[in-house]
């Protein structure tokens, strides 16, 4: 009855509870009727289901599902309310009776936990973190140092507290040092960073869990260094970093930077210069140089700075009280070190000249640097020669120093020229004495190729010219050309190693400038033994043997000169003695001519045998010029005759125009026809054979010979597509307008349709209808053509329709291929025709004959000027058929149709 006085009415079970309390009292220890009933209530207000919590709790205090439940409920319903709620005190009571049980239940603890750090109870959390960690076995603190971090962490605590909370954490987890160190950064405890950072370098074993490597480690620990130089102490710093840059060198400018700018913030600023020098001298790439000359530049600039305004400050404040006592010390101080240039106060000029002299002393830095990348680099040793320039001391220097830097074996470019330019150098400033020195060492060095000690040798020789001692460039080349001795080849192919020296006298360059020298300064007899030697050691290049023959012949040795050109001959084979034969056979006729004939054809005939088809058509021209100017035209005909034989296939053509040019002024025009067919007949390509049949079908017109022409076109028309070659159909259109008859014309128009059809890819009959329209657009090319020629039209009408009667007369007979004509046609005396080549005649069908008849044609007279030479033999059948005539003086002249019929019927 006590107990009921502390309880509303309204908790107390109703009708709908009296199942559950009814079970409850037969078995009050059961979990699951005590968790029915909660579900049961879910939608009742919370003090009554707190009611039923409780008295579950009080008969199962160790139930965790129970507890953990009630606890989330509580939890729940405080959130809503401010944290100074007394609900708040309830709940952590509340916890604290949960605990009694569930100590070793690590999810009630963070529960816990959580909400006393929402409540900002930061004590009070971190003795109940404390007491968690007591309670629970350590393979469950894990799960409690989170949120103790988190609460260390929070705003408001004290950094003594953090520290140690923190020092605690590594000794039960080591590897979150890292988390560590970023909270002593975040607190500016830069001192003990800084040597938790340095013992996590210096621990070789150490992973990081957040993917940091050591190299990013090391860097970091750099920046803290030189970034807070005055806050941390017992660290080597210099040598730190300078262990930094002897390992990564991949930030060894950023590195050199650190490092002097840790000294420019302790106040050692010479010290600071000393580090930027230093790192000036060593780096090895252009953006490591970039970076360390950019900070030094800015150092520089701030001290100038900070100078210039410390002055402009004194100026302004020295007549302040206050500074009275600082006034008499210095002037005391001054008094005692008056003199010494270092005591000077005003030292902004010599700030400006530092800054001034570094400027200047870039280009030569930079070239350091690219000189550290490679030593053997020789365009760089020249650029730095040309920084100094102006100071022959400094070159000197350099010169020297290159020479003796850059190994020939490994150099980049041409090691001799820095001999060279070196030696040149003393002599631009005529010291001729050192100038030889230098070239004497030069000569002695172990080049990779001869082709640069013989540059050193002609360089030394040309400069003894440039200084008129032409006999001692001459000893030059004589020394230098000479073979070393037996002994000393036997000394060297004992060590293995064999040097260019060994090899100097045969390089074509040295006994080239040797001859020159020779021609130029020397006699006919040291001259010719120079040649004599090239030749021997078999050095020479056909320029020499061309070079020496024109020597000979300027002074008169001419057989000698032969002599040399059978040598270059016999040594050299096409292409390359090409210019030799050439020469050689043309100063051969100039200088003999007819005197020695066999010997010049022997030449020729030995140099085409020996020579390639590509380059023997110039040596057959001159073979025939020989020969027309001093032989027999018959034998230049022969050797024209093996010359088109002999050219490929590309210049047959032009070899053929050559030799029927020939062949016309020699023999006459008509002599060609032979050469004609036999280009024709020979193996030229189609465009080559359709242009020398068109060239010896219009010779054959001017001759007169009509009807060879013609076969002629007749047989180049199986090269000549009317697609695409409508050149070669135009001309022979042209002369069929010109010299044919109607026949000829049909004749031409039919082969035209054959060659179409051959060179078709599909063959086959064309229908009648596009075959009478293929005939309809040729008649009008005829009348075209017809009336350019300047026919009149009346008479153009009448041979219009005699063409289209022709054309319908074939179209039935069906399209022929073409056939080849010969070469002439023969005329009967009856005047009937005889064509050798086509000798079909046209028939027409007998049942046309009776419709034909009684058609009247209209016809008129076709001008003789189309017909040519059939003109003629017309007029003169017209005369031997009386018949003929008597109708002719009544009615128009007959027509084509009309001669055919009464032919027929005869």
């Amino acid at each position: 009855m006590a107990d009921a006085a502390y309880i509303s009415s309204d908790f107390y079970p109703a009708a709908d509870d009296l199942p559950y309390e009814e079970e409850i009292l037969r078995n009050p220890f059961s979990l699951k009727l005590w968790w029915r009933y909660l579900i049961a209530r879910a939608d009742a207000p919370f003090d009554k289901r707190r009611v039923i919590y409780e008295r579950a709790l009080k008969a199962l205090p160790g139930s965790y599902k129970l507890w953990h439940a009630y606890l989330r409920e509580r939890l729940d319903r405080v959130r809503s309310f401010p944290i100074s709620h007394k609900l708040y005190g309830d709940l952590n009571n509340t916890f604290e009776r949960a605990l009694v049980t569930m100590h070793k239940m690590p999810r009630i603890w963070i529960m816990f936990i959580t909400s006393l750090c929402d409540q900002r109870l930061i004590t009070r959390a971190r003795r109940t973190c404390d007491r968690s960690l007591c309670a629970l076995p350590v393979t469950q603190h894990d799960r409690i140092w989170s949120p103790y971090l988190t609460l260390v962490s929070l705003p408001g605590v004290p950094v003594e507290t953090s520290l140690r909370v923190y020092r605690r954490y590594l000794l039960f987890d080591p590897s979150h040092i890292e988390d560590f160190i970023d909270f002593l950064l975040r607190s500016q405890l830069w001192q003990e960073a800084s040597e938790r950072l340095a013992s996590v370098l210096n621990n070789d074993s150490f992973h990081s869990i957040k993917g940091k490597t050591r190299h990013q480690l090391w860097l970091e620990l750099c920046d803290l260094l030189t970034r807070h130089a005055t806050e941390v102490s017992g660290l080597k710093v210099d040598a730190i970093i300078r262990g930094g840059i002897r390992k990564y060198s991949d930030e060894i400018g950023r590195l050199w930077t650190s490092l002097a700018d840790y000294y420019v913030r302790r106040g050692l600023y010479e010290k600071a210069r000393d580090i930027f020098e230093e790192g000036l001298a060593s780096v090895v790439t252009v953006r490591d140089f970039s970076v360390i000359f950019d900070s030094y530049a800015q150092f520089e600039q701030s001290a100038l700075a900070a100078k210039i305004e410390t002055a402009e400050n004194n100026s302004k404040d020295s007549d302040d009280d206050d500074d009275v006592l600082r006034n008499g010390i210095e002037k005391l101080s001054k008094k005692f070190l008056e003199g010494f240039w270092l005591n000077d106060d005003d030292d902004a000029d010599l700030r400006m000249a530092r800054l001034e002299a570094l400027f200047d002393r870039r280009p030569e830095l930079l070239n350091s640097v690219l000189l550290r990348q490679n030593p053997h680099n020789v365009e760089q040793w020249h650029r730095r020669v040309k920084l100094f320039e102006g100071n022959p001391t400094r070159q000197i220097l350099t010169f020297t120093e290159a020479v003796r830097t850059v190994d020939p074996m490994k150099a980049v470019g041409k090691p001799h020229t820095l001999w060279v330019s070196f030696a040149r150098l003393y002599e631009n400033h005529n010291d001729l004495v050192n100038a030889r020195v230098v070239f004497d060492k030069a000569v002695q060095v172990n080049y990779k190729t001869v082709d640069n000690l013989a540059s050193v040798w002609c360089e030394w020789a040309e400069m003894e010219l440039r200084h008129k001692n032409f006999q001692a460039a001459l000893e030059l080349m004589k020394r230098s050309t000479a073979e070393p001795s037996v002994e000393v080849k036997r000394r060297v192919a004992v060590d293995g190693n064999e040097p260019v020296q060994m090899r100097l006298h045969r390089s074509l360059r040295l006994w080239s400038f040797y001859v020159d020298l020779e021609e130029s300064l020397g006699t006919l007899e040291s001259t010719r033994t120079v040649y004599e030697r090239i030749l021997d050691l078999r050095i020479a290049t056909p320029q020499i043997i061309l070079n020496f023959a024109y020597f000979l012949e300027e002074h008169k040795y001419f057989e000698d000169a032969f002599k040399v050109y059978e040598r270059g001959i016999k040594i050299f084979k096409y292409p390359h003695v090409k210019d030799i034969w050439v020469t050689y056979l043309s100063k051969f006729v100039k200088r003999y001519g007819k005197s020695k004939l066999e010997r010049a054809r022997e030449l020729f005939e030995n140099a085409i045998e020996k020579a390639p088809a590509q380059v023997v058509k110039p040596l057959y021209l001159q073979y025939a010029k020989l020969e027309e100017d001093y032989g027999l035209a018959k034998r230049a005909m022969k050797v024209y005759d093996q010359a088109v034989k002999a050219v490929p296939d590309d210049e047959k053509l032009s070899m053929y125009e050559i030799y029927i040019a020939r062949a016309a002024e020699f023999f006459g025009v008509p002599k060609t026809r032979e050469i004609y067919e036999h280009a024709i007949e020979s193996e030229l390509p189609g465009n080559a054979a359709k242009t020398m049949c068109m060239k010896y079908a219009e010779l054959e017109r001017n001759l007169g010979e009509i009807d060879r022409a013609r076969g002629i076109y007749v047989y180049a028309s199986q090269f000549s597509d009317p697609r695409s070659d409508s050149d070669f159909w135009k001309k022979w259109n042209d002369f069929e307008v010109q010299h044919g008859n109607e026949d000829t014309f049909r004749e031409m128009l039919r082969i035209k349709r054959s060659v179409l059809a051959s060179f078709s890819q599909t063959h086959f009959i064309l229908p009648e209808n596009l075959m009478q329209k293929d005939q309809s657009l040729n008649l009008e090319e005829a009348v075209d053509t017809l009336k350019r020629a300047g026919v009149p039209e009346n008479e153009m009408a009448a041979l219009e329709k005699q063409l289209t009667s022709s054309s319908n007369l074939s179209a039935k007979n069906g399209n022929k291929m073409p056939s080849f004509v010969s070469a002439g046609v023969e005329f009967q005396p009856d005047g009937n025709r005889n064509m050798d080549a086509n000798k079909e005649d046209i028939e027409l069908p007998e049942e046309s004959d009776s419709d034909d008849e009684n058609i009247e044609i209209s016809q008129k007279v076709v001008p003789s000027a189309v017909f040519g030479e059939l003109a003629n033999k017309v007029a003169t059948d017209q005369k031997r058929d009386s018949s003929a005539a008597e109708e002719s003086n009544n009615n128009p002249p007959l027509g084509a149709l009309e001669r055919i019929k009464r032919q027929r019927k005869q």
